[in-house]
């Protein structure tokens, strides 16, 4: 299965629209998760016509009228996702969102927030973070992943401009 997670989209406040490509990648996917901060209810439609099914939570700049979650679960192809935006200071970020994933027995914990991309292991949970979609800063680029999960495992493809 094709997952693509992308987020930090921050569109408009510091993104026109969400690019092209990126917009082509989410077409193509068998499953699309974004990390949070739309920015406005307008981009979160945007998404959702793009893909209406899309796994989705709450940025910390969401507006509330969007009844996003702070966490989401899922599990596809014997692998079990938490999903994340990962609120709060840069400093303690990694101990949150893996926190997350152990509250939730997660495998993978898919967050944003940063707009760093990240792919790493911290005891045996595998975080990963798609930095963000327009390059909204302090992103330096536009990225997004997709992911290859099958048997219980996951593969992952950085996209990026």
């Amino acid at each position: 299965m094709r997952l693509v997670v992308f987020g930090d989209t921050h569109v408009p406040s510091r993104a026109s629209s969400i690019p092209e490509w990126v917009a082509d990648v989410v077409r193509d996917a068998d499953h699309v998760v974004h990390t949070g901060d739309f920015d406005a209810e307008s981009s979160y439609q945007a998404v959702r016509e793009l893909v209406p099914d899309v796994t989705a939570v709450a940025g910390n700049m969401d507006p509330a009228s969007l009844g996003l979650p702070d966490v989401e679960v899922f599990e596809r192809e014997g692998v079990r996702f938490a999903v994340t935006h990962g609120t709060g200071p840069v400093a303690s970020y990694r101990e949150r969102v893996v926190d997350v994933g152990r509250e939730h027995d997660a495998d993978v914990v898919l967050s944003g927030h940063t707009h760093e991309v990240l792919d790493e292991t911290v005891d045996g949970i595998r975080l990963l973070n798609p930095g963000s979609a327009t390059g909204a800063a302090p992103a330096t680029r536009t990225t997004c992943y997709e992911l290859d999960v099958a048997d219980g495992s996951v593969d992952a493809t950085l996209h990026e401009r």
